[in-house]
């Protein structure tokens, strides 16, 4: 439910005045955009990659098999770490998150409901009924 204007009006007001007595904690308040630390992420967990595959073939090499298996377990932890850092930058475009923790309405078409039309079941029974009618004449 959206707020009304009156409501949105008193909370700029807050806002203001939280950002005027105290700046340093109203700008830890601020949410902040995930998008900032995604290539950092991104570049650690390439890093943990290589190091991965260095001790997995390390490993085979020296036919240690301990320092194989790490380096196989590193190789997917950094995956692991790409894929969810990618995600969260996925989702907070899709939410509408721009820079400076402000959250944009996010254009999108509305979705078909599961009540908006017949379902599956509904059309493969019509389907049957419409073969079974046609064979019986």
């Amino acid at each position: 439910m959206p707020l009304s204007e009156h409501e949105q009006r008193l909370l700029e007001q807050m806002e203001r005045a939280l950002y005027a007595e105290d700046p340093k904690f109203a700008s830890s308040l601020r949410g902040k955009d995930p998008r900032s630390n995604f290539r950092r992420r991104i570049l650690l967990a390439a890093l943990g990659f290589i190091v991965g595959i260095v001790l997995l073939m390390t490993g085979l090499v020296g036919k240690m098999t301990p320092v194989s298996v790490l380096g196989f377990v590193l190789m997917l932890l950094s995956v692991f770490f790409a894929v969810t850092s990618y995600r969260a930058v996925t989702t907070a475009s899709q939410l509408g998150v721009v820079d400076g923790g402000e959250v944009r309405r996010p254009h999108s078409a509305p979705r078909k409901t599961r009540g908006s039309g017949p379902g599956l079941m509904d059309r493969i029974e019509e389907r049957w009924n419409r073969r079974r009618d046609d064979n019986g004449r």
